[in-house]
């Protein structure tokens, strides 16, 4: 356990990652540096790393190659007003059972809970098509047939995408560009190469 390099703290078992985040509450965010499944040494598994962040209040984020035996996980604090997913809640369900969420880790479920931010992807995560994504496929024939076919993955990315749009002109463009690319069977907010 330790410093490999600034902004990369390496452990080997989940009682580590859980003395860092008590022992570093200030901290921004950093990459977490794990043994893959494969090497030498302790071995922390995904399951494992989002539990403990999620008891302190903080969240996962990209992944990366950090070398031959190891791989890293961008981690930091979660925003307030971040929305929760299921499999989140469901974590945090069993920590809270457990006794294992801290009090900077139950602020922010309570805080989510007061501002919406808990149930804000209920709908995204029940494939929800809203109203006006609905009436805007209605314009471009055969994009609702198009957009039921797409993966379950791609639909709920989709729908987070257009969701989490800060302004009313930034969610019409989200759902315009949906519409139009599901009338050519192309989907929406897909990485590109």
């Amino acid at each position: 356990m330790g410093w490999l390099e600034p902004n990369h703290f390496f452990i080997e078992r989940r009682e580590e990652l859980r003395e860092f985040l008590i022992q570093n509450t200030q901290e921004q965010g950093l990459w977490l540096v794990t043994n893959k499944k494969t090497s030498q040494g302790g071995y922390v598994g995904y399951d494992e790393v989002v539990e403990e962040l999620l008891c302190f209040g903080w969240i996962d984020s990209k992944t990366g190659f950090y070398d031959e035996g190891r791989s890293k996980l961008w981690i930091a604090p979660r925003k307030p007003k971040s929305n929760w997913s299921a499999p989140n809640k469901a974590r945090v369900e069993k920590l809270m059972a457990a006794g294992l969420m801290t009090e900077a880790g139950m602020r922010l479920v309570e805080l989510a809970k007061a501002g919406g931010q808990w149930n804000a992807l209920d709908g995204v995560e029940a494939l929800l098509v809203p109203d006006d994504l609905a009436a805007e496929f209605l314009l471009f024939p055969p994009a609702a047939e198009n957009f039921d076919a797409f993966p379950r993955s791609v639909k709920r990315g989709i729908l987070e995408w257009i969701l989490t749009a800060k302004k009313p002109e930034t969610r019409a463009a989200r759902i315009r560009k949906t519409a139009e690319m599901a009338q050519r069977n192309e989907r929406a907010n897909q990485w590109s190469k």
